[in-house]
């Protein structure tokens, strides 16, 4: 287990070795529980986080619909940036933001590792 203050050192592992932006822990409300910014960061990763949020939201609610079962993970890639972010709970994501030469596998592999970790925390 990785200790409720030990959230930020998670996210910065994981992010650091995905070649990552950043990463953050954050609430379907869009209310971050921890950040970890990489001093390159072109981008804000509570913002990103807020509005990642509305979309992975509507994605839940259309997989519902589909009875499709629980979103894990949803990938945005654009020209400046890929964003993964991972399904914790009901509750709670975290998502990652990479360069468009960051390791997308390794940061899905980071994340996917890290998940159940904090579920255990947040629990």
């Amino acid at each position: 287990m990785i200790g409720a203050i030990m959230f930020k050192e998670a996210l910065k592992t994981a992010v650091e070795s995905s070649g990552g932006y950043a990463g953050l822990l954050m609430d379907f409300e869009g209310i971050p529980v921890e950040t970890y910014v990489a001093s390159e960061s072109p981008y804000d990763i509570e913002v990103v986080g807020a509005e990642v949020s509305v979309l992975v939201k509507q994605i839940q609610r259309t997989a519902d619909m589909l009875q499709a079962g629980g979103t894990e993970e949803v990938s945005l890639r654009s020209e400046k940036m890929t964003t993964i972010v991972r399904v914790v709970s009901d509750r709670y994501f975290v998502a990652m933001t990479l360069s468009p030469t960051g390791n997308a596998g390794k940061a899905r592999f980071a994340l996917r590792l890290l998940a159940p970790q904090l579920v255990a925390e947040l629990a």
